[in-house]
């Protein structure tokens, strides 16, 4: 894996502002995402670290994050307990590139319409649907787009609606 940009738009619940960690590689496909309560420390360790540990993420040589403080000690103390190599690289932009904006457009166009979630676990499972056919649509998963009924049965597999 190349490059990693973590993303993070803003979505409502109980009228507070949560915040929404996406990690998309250099060719737009989404890593992980997590809800998270806070914008700190803390949870950009946790989302760097659940995103770093999946089967399918390589060490990126780049992760472009933007100003927020709390990546570059979240990342320094990534690389001090080696979860992540030393040689990545941290790139601080105020605007993330286009590919990210793109994709964060998605999300953006389903919650905005919305006034927000009632609790935090109806955010996260409305969340974890988008994502998850966002990343369908993009052809992150395999399977036959040409039946839809095969990609209904896919989705009640994902959320556990049948055995």
């Amino acid at each position: 894996m190349g490059r990693v940009t973590p993303i993070q738009p803003y979505i409502k619940v109980k009228s507070q502002w949560t915040y929404l960690y996406r990690a998309v590689d250099s060719k737009g496909k989404t890593i992980d995402f997590m809800l998270s309560e806070k914008r700190d420390r803390k949870a950009a360790q946790r989302f760097f670290r659940k995103a770093l540990a999946l089967d399918n993420v390589q060490n990126p040589r780049v992760i472009t994050v933007d100003k927020n403080p709390a990546y570059p000690v979240a990342i320094e103390n990534l690389k001090k307990n080696d979860k992540l190599p030393q040689e990545t690289q941290v790139r601080q932009l105020k605007y993330l590139n286009n590919i990210i904006e793109q994709d964060h457009r998605f999300i953006k166009k389903r919650t905005n319409r919305m006034l927000g979630f009632k609790s935090f676990r109806t955010a996260e499972q409305t969340i974890t649907g988008i994502e998850t056919i966002h990343m369908i649509k993009k052809g992150q998963v395999e399977c036959n787009h040409s039946s839809p009924l095969f990609v209904v049965q896919l989705i009640h597999q994902l959320f556990g609606l049948i055995a």
